[in-house]
């Protein structure tokens, strides 16, 4: 499964990158906003730290202006994807854009029927988002096994981008159902290594080191 890191914040995709665990970055106005920077500058910035697919979402709500929007956005780098919402007027933009050679990300997706629409119109990602549904005492985990099962089914191309994780717990669970990218943010991704035993573990290796007095360099 592939590691994107759901963040406009360039010090935290620059620690991540260093390590080799980041295939890509997800963005959305939100996350631009809270950076407090030009949407165009930050999101050049972003694709020149990572080789991935940065996705760069579109603010219009009609076809015509979301794809010139998605054309401009694409003209950043090689590596964006241009972020539709799934509405009816962005799977239109999902496919023009896709035919005209462009990696598209259609978001705010909530259900099987709306992903199946969004590889039909060639979408390169499709992102059910978990953690929204889960809010709502749905299953979010079983929406992403749900749309995997259909685009096996079928040998849809789309890759199912899980979004609106919330936990480290869901990290694992979308690996498990089939995922194929799950983008998190950096806290998130970090709290994966974490666990109570290998705290307790350490600690009791580092009083056995201090008490024989073990040096190594």
């Amino acid at each position: 499964m592939k590691f994107f890191v759901d963040t406009a914040e360039i010090d935290d995709i620059k620690e991540l990158n260093a390590l080799g665990i980041v295939d890509g970055v997800t963005t959305n106005p939100s996350l631009i906003a809270k950076s407090g920077r030009d949407i165009l500058e930050v999101t050049k910035e972003i694709c020149s730290i990572v080789d991935g697919p940065v996705s760069a979402e579109v603010v219009a709500l009609n076809a015509d202006d979301m794809i010139a929007e998605g054309r401009k956005l694409a003209k950043i780098a090689d590596n964006i994807a241009v972020k539709v919402p799934l509405t009816w007027d962005g799977l239109k933009a999902c496919n023009v854009l896709t035919n005209e050679g462009h990696m598209v990300n259609v978001t705010l997706c909530f259900s099987a029927n709306q992903a199946l629409l969004a590889a039909k119109v060639g979408a390169t990602f499709i992102s059910p988002f978990i953690g929204r549904l889960d809010d709502l005492n749905l299953d979010g985990m079983e929406l992403i096994a749900d749309i995997r099962n259909i685009y096996d089914n079928y040998g849809f191309e789309t890759q199912i981008l899980a979004a609106s994780i919330r936990s480290a717990n869901h990290m694992s669970d979308c690996a498990a159902v089939g995922a194929d990218v799950a983008t998190a943010p950096p806290g998130v991704i970090k709290k994966m290594a974490d666990h109570v035993l290998t705290d307790k573990g350490l600690d009791a290796f580092m009083k056995d080191v201090a008490k024989a007095n073990i040096k190594i360099v």
